[in-house]
């Protein structure tokens, strides 16, 4: 079996391909719902091209259902999307040696689904360059701006995208790319991921006691991060 490789443009699409169900299942769903509160085909595609975030994508429709001032829904997105600039971080070293412009492109369309898969190549200790990090990003792009733009025009005809088990993609989507990415780490590294693990889980409870849970999320990232440098440093 010829080894996979992590270098040209289309092998990141060809990467991004396992993918695909999930966006499309996840960006017909938030089409429909963007429809569903008014929005029109036109404005579906531009959030999607512009934002870019499922879950923010969601959020955005829900306040709007509801008439929220533009000011909340501008931070509240922000605080959603908050954890992709923590995602760019941990990636950043990767692409030191990239021109300016080509690391703010990928920083700019790397999502919750393409981290994984690149985390997964990153942890299996394969080379990528950013020519496959671009087909990787840019087909994952793609194909959630015209998954969305489908869902628009459906909209009509699907009132709740949820009876037909649309949502639950991307939830299969993040189980699979969790338990590919887990079982390198942890074979390598089984204590040290274990401890994170406890502690990211602890933290996130207590933090749901008292704030809200995109703030909760992106603190026990950030304490997750340093127990996790704090353990390896001391290796």
């Amino acid at each position: 079996m010829a080894k996979k490789k992590y270098e040209t443009f289309r092998e990141g699409f060809h990467a991004c391909l396992p993918t695909v169900l999930g966006y499309a299942g996840i960006g017909i769903a938030a089409g429909v719902v963007g429809k569903s509160v008014g929005l029109s085909v036109i404005q579906v595609a531009l959030m999607s091209i512009l934002v870019y975030a499922g879950s923010a994508q969601f959020i955005i429709c829900g306040m709007l259902a509801i008439q929220a001032p533009i000011s909340a829904i501008v931070l509240t997105t922000f605080l959603v999307n908050l954890r992709h600039f923590l995602m760019s971080m941990s990636v950043a070293s990767h692409f030191k040696e990239e021109p300016l412009v080509t690391n703010v492109g990928i920083g700019s369309l790397l999502t919750d689904e393409s981290y994984g898969v690149l985390m997964t190549a990153i942890s299996n200790d394969h080379k990528i360059t950013s020519a496959w990090t671009h087909g990787l990003n840019i087909t994952a792009y793609l194909t959630w701006i015209l998954s969305t733009v489908v869902g628009a025009l459906l909209g009509n005809w699907i009132p709740d995208p949820y009876v037909l088990g649309l949502d639950f993609a991307l939830v299969a989507m993040f189980a699979g790319l969790f338990v590919l990415q887990m079982d390198t780490v942890i074979k390598k590294k089984t204590k040290q991921t274990i401890i994170v693990l406890i502690s990211v889980c602890v933290s996130l409870y207590v933090l749901m006691k008292f704030s809200s849970p995109e703030v909760s999320v992106i603190a026990a990232t950030l304490i997750g991060c340093g127990v996790g440098v704090a353990v390896t440093h001391d290796e």
